[in-house]
């Protein structure tokens, strides 16, 4: 059966997923890029996007498993690109050129309709209007038994916490202060939610965090 995960997802120590002034020139907003450091030096991150080399240690072995086993992906459309309101053309198809690194069905949040986008390598991009639910059952359809990755962002992560329908996280949180963005856990109340974290390991670079909705 198909599980709703979240995994690699960075944090800052004071719980923000996203810096302030998020757009197309800052996409993780100002200082977001700080992040994610830990994953930029691993051999997945490297090979994911074509290049040669990276770290093959503790870091590179979790970026690697948070790509197993995924058969759809699910995220908010802020994560997809910088654009708001309707669409005003077809032009932007996402910050990954023509061949991303999802190479399955992409389920994007969002308020304005637009067809599905083909893209190289298997990824194609549907736009789901009708809310996270609706997105969830489609996913779990094109998944075929495999797990579902929440991608982010964090608004989008959150919608799927207060659900209940997030079966684990893996949070990686990054030794840095944003100060200010997204952030992650306010007014959320993950232990009434039925939520724990389970497994914690540290390494220079970043503490992994495995929560799970205890059942």
């Amino acid at each position: 059966m198909s599980r709703l995960c979240v995994r690699a997802f960075s944090l800052s120590l004071d719980g923000y997923g996203a810096g302030p002034e998020q757009s197309r020139e800052n996409p993780l907003g100002v200082n977001g890029m700080s992040l994610h450091q830990w994953a930029f030096r691993t051999r997945t991150f490297k090979k994911m996007f074509g290049q040669e080399g990276g770290e093959t240690d503790v870091d590179d072995e979790f970026a690697a498993r948070s790509f197993e086993n995924i058969g759809a992906w699910i995220m908010g459309r802020n994560m997809f690109g910088p654009i708001r309101g309707r669409w005003p053309d077809e032009s932007w198809k996402g910050w990954w050129g023509s061949n991303p690194p999802y190479h399955v069905a992409v389920f994007v949040l969002t308020h304005h309709p637009r067809a599905p986008i083909v893209m190289e390598g298997g990824t194609t991009f549907h736009f789901v209007t009708d809310g996270i639910e609706a997105a969830f059952r489609q996913a779990r359809d094109a998944a075929s038994g495999k797990d579902i990755r929440v991608g982010g962002g964090v608004s989008t992560i959150r919608q799927y916490l207060r659900a209940g329908l997030i079966d684990e996280m893996h949070l990686a949180m990054s030794p840095v202060f944003l100060g200010a963005g997204e952030h992650l856990f306010t007014s959320l109340d993950l232990r009434g939610l039925g939520y724990a974290c389970t497994d914690r390991v540290s390494t220079p670079n970043t503490t992994h965090l495995i929560v799970r909705k205890q059942r």
